[in-house]
């Protein structure tokens, strides 16, 4: 009996998982389309790419929000027994409260572990191809990372000189309106070039009729010049994209490259550890949620419960992102900012177990 209730209760928690994830995902995909169709409103687009951009970027959507979804998919769940009274069926054979909690607990880890070894890697490659195509449809370069109101910044160091370079706009293969200053170890300017359009499709950039200043003397030469440095256009790209862009095994190796550069990779560390923490997140707030569930009275209407669920996700991820930026701001290290609030939220668990356990 009591494996049929774990196959009953386990189906039951799935499903109600399952029908919130194709719920926020619909919405997602709602609203992207309005504004992709704003994005694409002055091109010749087909009339389903709105749609297939959408699509690609609805699964990194609902990959931000899982925590909302698996924690209001576990107040469903025991809105569900206790309306049809099947809570009874505990007490019938004589199990206590935190059987269903292990249940639940169980099966938000191995969810977090489908969402890391299946489900990211998946919506990574769609975001990414979502990328690719957006960039080919924007003018401006405006979906880079790190792009600012003064373009594209790059620092680089090749063969004892250090290269500042910025570029006002990106079209792909190529970096229009780029001025390049050339330093020495010590940060004694070299010389400082100009061009209208650098061709980056290699790491030997061919920089067209470029003008360069060096001791107090402007010269323009009438023909490309080569430029050695780090960065190519796939590199680039792959900079300045979103990290929700890039699989795990990808995170690690543009951490590396960043490691060679001198670039810092607390974005990609902090990312990094926020989705392999999923299951381990996932099952604290799932205990949570059925805590609260098991200590609510029963006469509270169930929009009481939704509404609470909703108000205990919106407090819980404003403090995660407060964290984040503490993070990566130094204020504490960055393994405590993801750390510290599960740890927190971890011993308020097993302070309501205890609780629970006594009744």
């Amino acid at each position: 009996m009591v494996k049929t209730l774990d196959k009953y209760f386990i189906i039951l928690f799935f499903k109600k998982l399952l029908m919130l994830s194709l719920i926020f995902f619909s919405l997602s995909f709602t609203l992207t389309i309005f504004e992709e169709v704003t994005f694409l409103s002055d091109s010749t687009s087909a009339f389903y790419l709105p749609f297939m951009l959408a699509l690609f970027d609805a699964p990194t959507t609902l990959l931000e929000i899982f925590p909302f979804v698996i924690l209001i998919a576990a107040q469903l769940f025991f809105i569900d027994l206790i309306k049809k009274k099947e809570n009874e069926l505990i007490k019938i054979n004589n199990l206590n409260n935190l059987y269903l909690i292990k249940i639940l607990a169980l099966c938000s880890f191995l969810f977090g572990i489908l969402v890391i070894t299946l489900y990211y890697p998946i919506s990574s490659k769609l975001k990414f191809i979502y990328y690719d195509i957006k960039n080919i449809y924007s003018e401006d370069g405006k979906y880079l990372k790190h792009l600012n109101d003064n373009g594209i910044w790059i620092k680089d160091e090749f063969k004892n000189e250090i290269y500042i370079i910025n570029g006002a706009t990106k079209k792909d293969p190529f970096l229009e309106d780029v001025f390049i200053s050339k330093f020495n170890n010590n940060f004694d300017l070299i010389e400082n070039i100009f061009a209208k359009k650098i061709d980056i499709t290699d790491s030997e950039w061919v920089v067209e009729n470029p003008i360069i200043f060096k001791d107090n003397r402007q010269s323009r030469l009438d023909k490309t010049i080569l430029l050695n440095t780090h960065f190519n256009i796939d590199k680039i790209n792959n900079a300045f994209r979103n990290l929700n862009s890039f699989n795990l095994f990808q995170l690690i190796d543009i951490k590396k490259e960043n490691m060679i550069l001198g670039y810092s990779s607390q974005d990609i560390d902090l990312h990094f550890l926020k989705i392999i923490s999923l299951p381990i997140y996932f099952t604290i707030l799932v205990t949570i949620s059925s805590i609260i569930m098991l200590n609510i009275k029963k006469n509270k209407p169930y929009i009481f419960h939704v509404l609470l669920g909703i108000s205990l996700s919106v407090i819980i991820y404003y403090i995660n992102n407060i964290f984040n930026v503490f993070g990566l701001t130094n204020k504490i290290p960055l393994y405590l900012s993801i750390f510290f609030p599960m740890i927190f939220l971890g011993i308020i668990s097993i302070v309501g177990l205890i609780r629970i356990n006594e009744k």
